[in-house]
């Protein structure tokens, strides 16, 4: 399968001002950003480095196979201490400064606290300077103001948007203050910010659940009068906080969480265990002759969108020859069958259509336990997702909201087990959603290469695969007609031919017939079991938007038009894709279907 609204607020560019070493090759990190007060009370300071460095070590210790990274603002307070403890243990840090580092050095009253920045920043694997928001600029940006407090509220968004778990060291009381800890967990878990959120986005707040509402909270004092705790908490008590209305708060990861980061882990090794092929056989997006032109987080993008796709042709190829196997193994079965009731009724073929039996169950249990055709269907819907997110980020495409991107609504409505796809492309577009750079390059590239033409992108690509899909069905057509065909030759036969020449060669033709029948059952049962219709009709749609698409982009009179094309593109191809996987996950391979249809 190939690549599957306006607003007044666009999200602002950013810039990328330094870096460390780069990514381990075919990893996607568990990242946890941390939001916390700057006063903390210094007599809980000992507990919480404790219980941070605890909670840290707990996830790495349970999820062996992945990077555990931590993103924090580097202010004053649980910002560093979080990022000592991290770098501490030995993991990587990523710095997201809330606005220009030269302005954001004015927040740190001593020599002493800049130099403790600095030095924090110079250890780090990336440093990211979110830009001005809108209507801001560096005169404005100067002193404590709404504008100062806007960049902080942009900054904690852009955190609860690129992490699994808020970490909060947080008194637990609510407050008004506008880019605050309470109003980055309330964000986390709510998608609301007021006084940052537009009111278009808050109109359009989803209600089912998902997996972007992950607290870790260590209710912390603060050094300040009246700073007492929230109702009901303690000083230095842990816990995990999410939305969920009967146990908001637990002391161990909630499940569906945990099925999450499984699935996120399974596909860490995934790419790994197959890293040498993916590197020889995988198809990239990224043009390596271009890249200098194109923006640099693309790279990330393009490096796990080379995994998910290598993954999922492998396992759709080991999915569709279980399928074939199963089938022919079935077709053996009924003509051993009939052979054995039609033919010789020889306890051998008792023998044989038993070991038939088995062989197919066996395949069909091993493709089970494997979860191939579960792995194919996740993989394809993640690299789908990310061939957009690619293609936006290179055209320089914006969602049109400042607290949203491009992850952000993708299989918001579908199993809430497929958030770990999400959570996959909330980490990849990191560093493209800090410095969203709208170049002609790259927008030229994205015509080029997603949408294409007759030839070549996804409209070349969708054309093809049309074709041949109507060739499989037309082949299965016509093999349905032969065996109506002989089906109505043989009753006619049987009907209106001398019973005494009949006589001599009615089992031969009532075997024969038999046989086909069995061969037209089989193949229509093959096709069902492929979706092979289902796959027409969604390549026909892809065929329409794509090719909508392409006419309205040559119609285009600006750049700006372009991209909210792009972008009414993009989501109609993920809504399409979510519907995809929905559809397929009811066509799994079970051993018992398999022994049924025998």
């Amino acid at each position: 399968m190939g690549a599957a609204g306006d607003g007044n607020d666009s999200m602002p560019t950013g810039t990328a001002v330094g870096s460390g070493p780069s990514r381990r090759l075919y990893s996607v990190p568990l990242v946890v950003a941390v939001t916390g007060h700057r006063d903390l009370l210094p007599d809980e300071i000992p507990a919480i480095r404790q219980r941070v460095r605890a909670f840290l070590e707990d996830l790495r210790s349970q999820s062996p196979d992945r990077d555990i990274l931590l993103m924090s603002p580097l202010a004053e307070g649980a910002d560093r201490l979080a990022a000592e403890e991290a770098l501490a243990l030995g993991l990587p840090l990523t710095v997201v400064l809330p606005m220009p580092r030269e302005q954001y050095l004015d927040d740190f009253a001593t020599e002493d606290s800049r130099v403790q920045f600095e030095r924090l920043c110079s250890r780090a694997t990336d440093v990211f300077e979110l830009p001005l928001t809108p209507g801001n600029n560096l005169a404005l940006n100067q002193g404590q103001g709404p504008n100062r407090s806007r960049q902080y509220a942009q900054a904690g968004v852009f955190l609860s948007a690129h992490c699994h778990i808020l970490l909060a060291l947080w008194d637990g009381n609510e407050s008004d203050s506008l880019g605050g800890t309470a109003q980055v967990v309330r964000f986390h878990q709510d998608d609301v910010m007021p006084g940052y959120t537009p009111s278009a986005a808050t109109s359009r707040i989803s209600l089912t659940d998902d997996e972007s509402d992950l607290v870790y909270h260590i209710v912390c004092s603060r050094s300040r009068h009246g700073g007492g705790l929230g109702s009901g908490l303690r000083p230095l008590d842990c816990w995990w906080f999410t939305r969920d209305e009967q146990e908001p708060r637990t002391t161990e990861l909630p499940e569906r969480y945990r099925v999450i980061f499984a699935r996120t882990n399974e596909f860490n090794l995934d790419m790994r265990r197959h890293a040498q092929e993916i590197t020889a056989g995988g198809y990239p997006l990224l043009d390596q002759s271009r890249e200098k032109e194109l923006p640099a987080g693309l790279r990330d993008i393009d490096e796990i969108f080379t995994a998910a796709d290598w993954l999922a042709i492998h396992y759709q190829k080991r999915t569709l020859w279980t399928i074939k196997a199963t089938h022919v193994f079935v077709l053996l079965i009924g003509i051993t069958y009939v052979s054995y009731t039609d033919v010789l009724a020889d306890r051998l073929l008792l023998f044989v259509m038993l070991a038939q039996m088995v062989i197919a169950g066996v395949l069909g249990f091993v493709a089970t336990r494997g979860e191939w055709h579960r792995k194919y269907l996740d993989y394809r819907t993640l690299a789908e997702g990310l061939r957009v997110q690619f293609y936006w980020a290179a055209a320089g495409v914006r969602s049109g909201n400042v607290t949203k991107f491009s992850h952000d609504n993708f299989l918001q409505m579908q199993d809430p087990d497929l958030g770990w796809i999400r959570n996959v492309m909330r980490v990849t577009g990191t560093e493209c959603d800090v410095r969203a750079v709208e170049s002609a390059a790259g927008l030229e590239f994205t015509l080029q290469d997603w949408i294409g033409n007759e030839q070549q992108g996804q409209l070349g690509y969708f054309r093809r695969k049309t074709a041949q899909r109507l060739a499989q069905t037309r082949s299965t057509e016509k093999l349905s007609t032969f065996g109506l065909v002989a089906s109505a030759a043989t009753l006619a036969v049987l009907l209106f031919v001398d019973a005494a020449i009949l006589d001599t060669f009615r089992g031969t033709l009532v075997y024969a017939v038999g046989c086909v029948l069995l061969m037209v059952g089989v193949r229509q049962a093959y096709a069902k079991a492929t979706g092979e219709s289902e796959i027409i009709k969604q390549f026909e749609f892809m065929i329409r938007i794509f090719s909508n698409a392409y006419r309205r982009l040559g119609e285009a009179e600006s750049d700006v038009d372009r991209r909210r094309i792009l972008r009414i593109l993009g989501d109609s191809a993920l809504e399409e894709h979510a519907e995809w996987i929905l559809m397929h996950r009811q066509r799994s391979i079970d051993a018992r279907d398999v022994l049924r249809l025998s």
